[in-house]
């Protein structure tokens, strides 16, 4: 499977800034003067010269976009679903599909115009022809303007994503907002995630590695999760269900016991209950936090019974697991 470098990509230009890098190197690049007493052959080939070198530059630019962009096919399932989360997958299927008419138009453009010139009788008609050439090729990628502008957004979008190994030793870190996940991440690792006393401060994936043993795991610092059907959850959340749909790790799931966060425990039980499907052949461990503020064996009769019930369905996983 493919692993990409989403830092790495290339910047996308705008529509006119695309044409005016083109065109000026189209400029710098090939021969600027035919005189009028010029053979017509050389006329010919003077402006043949410059709609191919033009074309090609196109063609190349295009091509660096529609390769060096992933195809969701190729890579991970965790980036394939955290793209369609973020920007719609038909949106950017459709995006790259026009770069790729683009591409074909400008090379078909090209070669029409230079058919025509083998037949340019005079300077001027050779000319005209020219810029009707560059003219048409310049339209085309104006046309596109749209599809560059979003393609870039989601350049810049990507290359801020945490880099995430799907490969490696993981531990993911979720349950419900202001539970305390950012807390324990800052503690274990050299990430420095934003801790506030309200929900969802993390509105994004965070990744910190961590050494146990001496042998290195990512620690994964998810957004919280609130208890309500799939269809309603919001992005920041869609990005914690995508984590835990396609990244084989170990699961922390986070019980705040004593409320501060907000939330109930059976508030946060019926979360777990929820998204347990989730949990399938992988570790899971249930973190009980904030114990300072209100101690496990202080906690009512009915709520201990919750947590003993999520400890057993967590134990069932672990079993699944073989014993590990």
């Amino acid at each position: 499977m493919v692993q990409y470098n989403f830092k790495k990509m290339t910047v996308v230009p705008g529509g006119k800034d695309f044409i005016d890098i083109i065109l000026s190197r189209t400029q710098r690049q090939t021969p600027t003067v035919v005189h009028k007493g010029s053979a017509i052959d050389r006329v010919r080939k003077f402006y043949t010269r410059k709609v191919k070198y033009t074309q090609t530059n196109f063609h190349e630019k295009l091509s660096t976009i529609i390769d060096e962009f992933p195809r969701l096919d190729d890579i991970h399932p965790f980036y394939g679903d955290l793209l369609h989360v973020l920007y719609n997958k038909d949106h950017y299927k459709l995006a790259l599909g026009q770069i790729n008419t683009a591409r074909n138009l400008t090379s078909k453009i090209a070669k029409d115009y230079v058919k025509l010139l083998k037949y340019g009788d005079s300077l001027y008609r050779c000319k005209s022809l020219k810029v009707a050439a560059l003219g048409r090729m310049c339209t085309v990628i104006k046309r596109i303007g749209p599809s560059l502008a979003y393609l870039e957004q989601i350049r810049q979008h990507m290359a801020r994503l945490p880099s995430i190994d799907p490969n490696t030793r993981t531990i993911l870190i979720c349950g419900y907002p202001n539970v305390g996940k950012s807390s324990f991440i800052n503690k274990i690792t050299r990430a420095d995630v934003d801790v506030q006393p309200y929900a969802f401060t993390t509105k994004s994936l965070f990744v910190g590695h961590t050494d146990y043993k001496f042998l290195r795991y990512q620690v994964i610092d998810t957004p919280g999760i609130l208890d309500r059907p799939f269809e309603d959850r919001n992005i920041i959340e869609m990005c914690s269900i995508t984590a835990l749909a396609h990244l084989r790790a170990a699961v922390l799931f986070f019980l705040d016991i004593s409320g501060s966060c907000g939330y109930t425990i059976a508030q946060q039980a019926a979360l777990f209950h929820s998204i347990k499907s989730l949990f399938m052949n992988k570790p899971l461990i249930i973190v009980c936090n904030k114990t300072d503020l209100q101690p496990l064996e202080g906690i009512s009769e009915e709520d201990r019974k919750l947590v003993t019930e999520m400890k057993a369905e967590a134990m069932k996983t672990v079993i699944g697991q073989g014993g590990r």
